[in-house]
C-alpha cells in the first residue's frame, strides 16, 4: 500500500541523517547549549531576519503548543483559536489539562477573523458578570489550518493589530509552516514582524521529529526555558534538533522540499478536477480534500491508504490526500493512473 493520507510517514531528508551520523560521537553540552543548536539558531533568525528573536527547540507540536500557551496565560485567562484549531480539537485537551480553557471560535475553512477577536474581547468585557467568565488572554491560529488553507499577508496583519491594541499575543502554530511558506504570500520575516510567538514545523516537514518555537516578544522569552524544562521538553540531547534545523535552513533547504509537496499536490488536484471530483475545501497547500463517492474511494484505497476527513452524504466521502517532502515521484505518477481510471 502506498500512504497518502499524511506527512510525517516518511522518516528525515538524507542531509540530516548524514550529520547525525557523522557527529554521533562528538562531545557536546546538553539542553540545547551546543554548537549546532546555536548554528540552527542564527540561521533561523537570519531567514526571519530578526536577530534579536529567541529560538527555542522542542520535540512535538503538541509539547510546543502546550508550553507556549501555558507559559502566557495567566491563571484565569484563556485561549481563543478557531473551533477547529488543533489544540481545540485533535490534542487530547493538552492545554485544558494546563488549567487554561480554549476558547473556541466559528471557523471559516479553520480561519477566524480579526473582527472575530475584537468581537469576542468586547462581548467580554460588555458582560456584567466579566470577572466571572475566563478571560481572553491570547490568540492562536494555524498556518496552514486543519484544512490546508493560509491566511494571506492582509488577514495576518489585521489580526495582528486587533491582537495589539488588546495587549492580546499572537501565537501561530507551524506545524507545517514550510508548505504554507510555499504556497502563500506570507513568509518567516512577516511572521516575525506581525507575531508574538510562532514555530517553524520540523516533524512534518523534513526532520525526524522538533519544531522551533521563534519568540519575537521579549516579554514571553522571559524564563521560557523553566516553562520547557517544567513541561518535560528539555532535551538533555537537545543537538539532535539544532543539528536538524541546522540541516533544514542550509542552502534554503527547508522551503525547497516543501515546496515540492506542494506541487504534487497540485498535480493531484488538476487530475481530480480533470474527473469532475468536487472538493470540500479549496486548499492550496500540501493537503487535498476531494469529496468520492463509494466507489471511488473504494478503487483508491485497493492501492492507497487515504484518510477519511468527514461523511458528506450517504453516498459520498470527504477524504483527505496528503503529499509530503518525500513523496515520490513514482508513487504520484501510480495515483493520478488510478483517479484516471476510477469509476465515476
Amino acid at each position: 500500500m502506498i500512504r497518502f493520507d499524511c506527512d510525517y510517514v516518511e522518516g528525515a531528508h538524507p542531509s540530516i541523517l548524514e550529520e547525525l551520523t557523522r557527529s554521533n560521537l562528538e562531545q557536546t553540552a546538553g539542553y540545547g547549549e551546543d554548537p549546532y543548536c546555536a548554528a540552527a539558531r542564527g540561521k533561523i533568525q537570519a531567514a526571519c531576519r530578526a536577530p534579536l528573536a529567541a529560538v527555542h527547540f522542542l520535540v512535538g507540536g503538541t509539547q510546543a503548543n502546550a508550553t507556549v500557551i501555558a507559559s502566557i496565560l495567566r491563571p484565569h485567562q484563556g485561549v481563543l483559536c478557531a473551533a477547529t484549531g488543533h489544540i481545540n480539537v485533535h490534542e487530547t485537551g493538552a492545554v485544558e489539562a494546563t488549567g487554561h480553557k480554549v476558547l473556541g471560535l466559528p471557523h471559516k475553512d479553520g480561519k477566524i477573523t480579526a473582527a472575530q477577536v475584537e468581537e469576542a474581547v468586547r462581548n467580554h468585557y460588555a458582560d456584567s458578570a466579566f470577572e466571572h467568565i475566563v478571560q481572553p488572554g491570547m490568540v492562536y491560529i494555524s498556518h496552514p489550518t486543519e484544512f490546508g488553507t493560509l491566511y494571506s499577508l492582509e488577514e495576518l496583519t489585521a489580526l495582528s493589530e486587533v491582537c495589539r491594541r488588546h495587549h492580546l499575543p499572537l501565537f501561530l502554530d507551524g506545524a507545517r509552516l514550510g508548505y504554507g511558506l510555499a504556497a502563500g504570500d506570507v513568509q518567516l520575516p512577516d511572521l516575525a514582524r506581525l507575531c508574538d510567538v510562532f514555530y517553524i514545523g520540523g516533524t512534518k516537514c523534513g526532520a525526524l521529529f522538533g519544531e522551533a518555537v521563534v519568540i519575537t516578544d521579549p516579554a514571553i522569552n522571559q524564563d521560557f526555558r523553566y516553562h520547557i524544562k517544567q513541561r518535560g521538553g528539555m532535551l538533555a540531547k537537545g543537538r539532535l534538533l539544532g543539528i536538524q534545523f541546522d540541516a533544514l535552513f542550509t542552502e534554503d533547504r527547508y522551503t525547497a522540499i516543501t515546496a515540492g509537496a506542494v506541487r504534487q499536490a497540485a498535480r493531484i488536484r488538476e487530475k481530480l478536477q480533470s474527473r469532475g471530483v468536487p472538493m470540500l475545501i479549496d486548499s492550496p497547500t500540501n493537503q487535498l480534500f476531494p469529496i468520492l463517492s463509494h466507489a471511488q474511494r473504494g478503487a483508491l484505497e485497493e492501492r492507497f491508504v487515504l484518510s477519511h476527513w468527514q461523511r458528506v452524504d450517504e453516498n459520498h466521502d470527504a477524504m483527505r490526500i496528503c503529499t509530503s517532502w518525500a513523496t515520490r515521484e513514482e508513487n504520484v505518477e501510480k495515483l493520478l493512473a488510478a483517479i484516471e481510471g476510477m469509476p465515476e
